[in-house]
């Protein structure tokens, strides 16, 4: 109960609500393009979206960092100012998250979708229509599964929001940002408390998974 402890966890719980509301219509609708047919544009887009899993997270955080900071290409024209704010802790959330959602959803479209859409499209159906009653139907499972996943990856994610939220004590000091601080300052007792929540809300998600049997 102690006020160093239940902020970051406020805090963090707050992120992943708005973070997980942005993700599930951001990741659907990003992994509906990517089933498309193979373009120039859709490369780049799936490049993008794919590269937090490979690139490293706080090498991610610097580029967005230097993109949206007030100086930034980005960031000086922005109405609201993202780094080192709540706003940045979503972000940087929803950017760790994001391949874990569009990843298996894309694939599940791909492999259901053109039998799908063709059925749908003798039927007389829209493309929206086929999207909303036809595919989102057939990959409820998929769309589930990575959705709970990626709000696994953004609760411990540190690399982008390091950078991104800048650990401002009181203000965007995340659980897992926390626990580089109890660390630095010798405060382990307190770290393995943070860790042990951590593992509290994962182990949840993760629980939440198998009861849905989608993993």
């Amino acid at each position: 109960m102690d006020p160093k402890t239940l902020g970051p966890l406020f805090l963090s719980l707050k992120v992943l609500a708005m973070a997980g509301i942005i993700l599930l219509p951001l990741g659907v609708l990003l992994a509906w393009y990517l089933s498309g047919r193979t373009s120039a544009i859709r490369s780049i887009v799936e490049f993008l979206v794919t590269l937090p899993l490979v690139f490293p997270p706080i090498a991610t955080g610097f580029i967005l960092l230097m993109l949206l900071g007030r100086h930034g290409p980005l960031g000086s024209v922005l109405p609201v100012d993202i780094v080192f704010t709540f706003q940045g802790l979503v972000l940087a959330a929803i950017i760790s998250g994001l391949p874990l959602l569009v990843k298996p959803v894309e694939a599940a479209l791909r492999d259901q979708g053109p039998g799908l859409r063709e059925v749908a499209a003798v039927l007389g159906k829209t493309p929206w229509q086929t999207f909303l009653l036809v595919l989102l139907p057939a990959v409820r499972k998929s769309i589930l599964a990575g959705w709970l996943l990626s709000l696994c990856r953004s609760v411990g994610e540190v690399g982008v929001t390091l950078m991104l939220g800048g650990n401002i004590i009181g203000r965007t000091n995340t659980l897992s940002l926390e626990i580089y601080n109890c660390v630095f300052t010798g405060e382990l007792d307190r770290a393995m408390i943070l860790c042990a929540i951590i593992a509290m809300i994962s182990g949840f998600i993760l629980l939440a998974l198998k009861r849905l049997s989608v993993i």
